[in-house]
């Protein structure tokens, strides 16, 4: 079967965090003296959500501008061990770098390097051609030169690929036909020209409808921070779509997540607005990880167990304590929902393992499941009380736990010392502890069938 090929056309930079400790004021000046202790590098703009998208079961090019300098580089060195396969534009700039200096996670200050933005003079064919092959084009646009340059406008143009683009104040306006446009709403107020009275729903409707006309665009997913995005798409009505709730985190690359993320679902198929719920999901449990600074050079797009694993990551990175809980949830009814709430309140977060398709057919017989696992998941992930769902295909989720450390595993029902839990020796060596919660009695999805059938 052949892969789905991302390509992401965008402006890149480099990111670098200096951290260190502050321990005196200079003799030369009223400024604070940073210890170097450590120093790390990562790919911003376009080469960030390359950095994001690789990895995802498909294969992420990225046509971008690099100049011939050490950011360059060391740009090509981070996307190269990441699997992207890097298509540089020539540069007549120095690549872009923005260097923060920091101490106890605060940012003291920040240098840019780069100088003035330059549409890149000339395209090699083998950039152009990589556009020709896309399944997705994501272009991430930051206002730098590579969304101007004549030539790779014109390979967007005559792409037939999807295209998601994720606009900037200071770049040209989307090629027409884009299937999805994604500004924020600070910038999509600015580039209708709304002064955005009212509420932020009604400013967010007003200028994405504006834009989707002025850019004859399929639709423009409006993103609102933490309140989800607005896509107003082909009907009168526009499609709210809510973020989950998530505990504090780092914005910083949110809009990177959430763009190569829809990029991707148009790559596999999904509809616009599958593609926006997705990336709205994504973009929360990205900022509940701790957004760009989480990102390591090795970093790939999160499958849904690597969602749930950024997410326990983030949480127990700040002290928080994470729950897990695992099951097949066939038909959804009050018996589970009162485990969930239970586990819930256990700690910070609720992550659900679930058995896939197949583990409930091996373990409930070839009649079962009675409800898919991807509308399993979906219904799990709409509680206010779960956090995360993973769906699992082993007989157990000793994979999945390893990977998540979690420090409570809940069960709930008639369950009675480890020989009934076999999950409770892997969870006891991860460090965790496993816990039984009340099972509310007489709701079970076995006797709800029954019920059904003697009718």
């Amino acid at each position: 079967m052949t892969r789905e090929t991302l390509v992401i056309v965008g402006d890149t930079l480099l990111d670098r965090d200096v951290d260190g400790t502050v321990r005196r004021i200079a003799p030369d000046a009223p400024v604070p003296v940073l210890d170097e202790e450590s120093t790390t590098d990562r790919p911003g703009g376009a080469g960030l959500a390359a950095l994001l998208a690789a990895g995802a079961g498909c294969d992420v090019a990225l046509v971008t501008a690099l100049a011939a300098d050490p950011a360059a580089a060391r740009l090509v060195e981070l996307l190269t061990a990441a699997g992207v396969e890097v298509h540089a534009l020539p540069s007549t700039v120095p690549t872009p770098e923005k260097i923060r200096l920091r101490a106890s996670g605060q940012v003291l200050v920040r240098l840019d390097r780069g100088g003035e933005p330059a549409v890149p003079p000339d395209a090699p064919q083998a950039a152009l051609d990589v556009i020709g092959r896309a399944t997705a084009i994501l272009v991430s646009d930051y206002g730098r030169g590579v969304a101007r340059q004549p030539a790779v406008r014109k390979a967007l143009e005559a792409a037939h690929a999807p295209i998601v683009w994720d606009p900037h104040p200071r770049g040209p306006e989307p090629v027409p036909n884009v299937r999805l446009c994604t500004p924020n709403a600070a910038e999509a107020r600015g580039m209708s020209g709304d002064a955005g009275g009212g509420t932020a729903l009604a400013a967010a409707e007003r200028a994405g409808f504006t834009l989707r006309r002025r850019w004859r665009a399929g639709a423009v997913a409006v993103t609102v921070g933490s309140a989800g995005a607005v896509l107003c798409h082909g009907e009168p009505t526009p499609l709210v779509i809510p973020a989950p709730d998530v505990p504090g985190g780092d914005t910083c690359g949110a809009g990177d997540r959430f763009a190569s993320t829809a990029a991707l679902a148009l790559a596999r198929g999904a509809l616009v607005s599958e593609a926006v719920r997705d990336a709205v999901h994504a973009a929360s449990a990205f900022v509940a990880a701790g957004g760009a600074t989480g990102a390591v050079t090795s970093a790939k797009a999160e499958a849904p167990e690597k969602t749930a694993g950024a997410l326990a990551d983030g949480v127990r990175a700040r002290g928080g304590t994470v729950v897990a809980t695992g099951g097949c949830f066939d038909l959804l009814h009050a018996g589970h929902l009162a485990t969930l709430r239970a586990a819930r309140k256990l700690g910070d977060c609720l992550i659900v393992c679930l058995n896939s398709d197949a583990g409930v057919s091996a373990l409930k017989g070839p009649d079962r499941p009675l409800t898919a696992q991807q509308d399993r998941a979906a219904l799990l992930a709409a509680l206010d009380c779960v956090d995360a769902v993973v769906i699992f295909d082993e007989p157990t989720p000793e994979a999945v736990l390893t990977r998540l450390r979690p420090d409570v595993w809940v069960k709930g029902g008639d369950y009675s010392g480890d020989a009934e839990l076999p999950e409770s020796a892997l969870v006891r060596r991860l460090g965790g502890r496993t816990v039984i919660v009340p099972y509310l009695s007489g709701r079970s999805t076995t006797s709800t069938i029954e019920a059904i059938s003697r009718r």
